[in-house]
């Protein structure tokens, strides 16, 4: 009966060892996902700028648009 109650014991602590090693893992790939995340929500800030200003200038013109700019840049 101890030799079984030994083989349980061994098992649960290589359980727990792997999956302790498992979460550190999985932790390790969340940041590097949530980082890619975060990078991704900055190219999409600067695409739609982009675009804000490609419509922009379709919709009122040219001069309109440089003159806008002109006065933000000036503004600041």
């Amino acid at each position: 009966m101890e030799l079984f109650m030994d083989s349980i014991e061994e098992v649960v602590h290589d359980t727990e060892t792997r999956l302790s090693v498992h979460e550190a893992v999985c932790a390790e790939r969340y940041e590097g996902i949530q980082s890619s995340f975060d990078k991704g929500v900055q190219r999409m800030q600067k695409i739609e700028y982009m675009l804000y200003f490609v419509i922009f200038s379709v919709l009122f013109g040219k001069e309109f648009v440089i003159d806008l700019v002109k006065h933000y840049l000036l503004e600041k």
